[in-house]
């Protein structure tokens, strides 16, 4: 992959930041967008601003085809048999939460299981835990390795035939752990559960395909695959999400409204309720048109390629701990003993280098490797190996600040 011409993309890299140039390394938080997909919402606003399924005329007729366009988009990037199947939304956050409150308040019942993880993300945390308590229900955890991996053994000791829902993220955001999704699902399908997993660290770095994983329900977010804020896609398999209520009522999503009932649109509309988030859908089409033209198999390489490279570096670095397994996705997340992260975090923007410090939404996790916060760097198809040889500098450079300070 030509790393140079895929930086020519993005606009926001070519600038200096603190009186250095950029080197962005929080990809995992917010990925950066490239022009084509600015464009394409730029495009939107300026050519066609309308709401979509409603009017008759052109302007309307126009955003519809391109905003029903970027569900085909979605569809085939992840493999999806329909698009049916693919429920636009505000994010991975509100794609978990209408699985909790819809599937889960009406297939969970008292003395019910919910599964999941330590290692997970809030977003994949508090609406299971939120829905154990209103339902009576009992939430356990898979048990992780020291090396916060999961063995199946474990998965298959721990999902029992009590449990109706086993919730765990494709890959941890802090961990760069690659959970087994395939064999996890096939564990809870044995068991009559269904899987809902947290693809918001996996959909924008390595090829996705649903149907070979047998993924329930698949949540991930535009804005960390190059793509706009505010947008996210929930995957369900048809027959599910036709059994289950929506979550938000309103215009749009509905069928026939009488004084005292109503009935809902067909799939996958009955879940979108309101105008919809037009320019982003637009915009994610873009990003997924993007990602695509550089090959989703040439990022995972190039990503392996730089995790490989900045854990070698950060092993021969005195004084620093990596936490998560050698075989990762592409983050690395780490503290410097004697040095709080948000030290670290702050003295490395000084370098014009970002990246990400506190306990990344994942308190829990936070707790199980015995700290309250760590940094984190993480990858994306535009940062360069010249790129960690600066971070790992900047690193040098706060161990000997912090050290002469002390």
């Amino acid at each position: 992959m030509d790393v140079l011409a895929v930086r020519e993309a993005f606009p926001i890299l070519h600038q200096e930041v603190n009186g250095h140039p950029l080197v962005y390394l929080d990809s995992s938080a917010t990925s950066q967008t490239p022009k084509s997909v600015i464009d394409k919402i730029d495009d939107y606003y300026k050519r066609y601003n309308s709401n979509v399924h409603r009017g008759v005329h052109t302007l309307g007729a126009v955003a519809t085809d391109e905003y029903e366009g970027a569900r085909e988009k979605v569809r085939s990037f992840i493999n999806a048999s329909n698009t049916k199947e693919i429920v636009f939304n505000r994010g991975t956050t509100t794609g978990i939460n209408t699985v909790a409150q819809s599937y889960g308040v009406d297939n969970v019942e008292p003395g019910d299981e919910i599964v999941i993880t330590e290692m997970e993300h809030h977003s994949n945390l508090i609406p299971w835990q939120q829905l154990a308590k209103r339902k009576n229900a009992t939430l356990k955890y898979i048990p992780m390795q020291e090396d916060g991996t999961l063995s199946m053994s474990d998965v298959r000791d721990t999902i029992s035939d009590r449990t109706k829902i086993v919730a765990v993220s494709h890959v941890s955001n802090v961990l760069g752990t690659i959970n087994p999704i395939k064999e996890i699902a096939a564990a809870a399908h044995e068991k009559n559960a269904v899987i809902v997993v947290d693809g918001a660290q996996s959909a924008p770095h390595i090829k996705i395909d649903v149907q070979d994983l047998d993924c329930d329900f698949y949540a991930f977010s535009a804005h960390k695959m190059c793509g706009p804020t505010g947008i996210g896609v929930l995957y369900g398999k048809k027959d599910l999400l036709d059994n289950m209520e929506p979550v938000e009522f309103g215009g749009e999503m509905i069928d026939f409204v009488s004084l005292y009932d109503s009935t809902w649109k067909e799939l996958p509309w009955k879940f979108e309720g309101g105008t919809p988030i037009i320019a982003g859908a637009i915009g994610l089409g873009a990003a997924i048109d993007y990602l695509e033209s550089v090959g989703m198999e040439e990022i995972e390489k190039h990503e392996e390629e730089l995790i490989s490279y900045a854990l070698k570096k950060m092993d021969d670095m005195d004084g620093v701990t990596v936490y998560g397994p050698r075989e990762r996705a592409g983050l690395v997340t780490f503290n410097v003993d004697g040095v709080h992260p948000h030290d670290l975090a702050t003295v490395l923007d000084t370098e014009g280098i970002a990246v990400r410090a506190g306990h990344h939404c994942a308190q829990p996790l936070m707790k199980w490797l015995g700290v309250n916060a760590t940094a984190r760097a993480s990858f994306y198809l535009y940062n360069t190996t010249d790129e960690i040889d600066r971070f790992v500098e900047g690193l040098q450079k706060t161990k000997e600040y912090f050290g002469d300070v002390i």
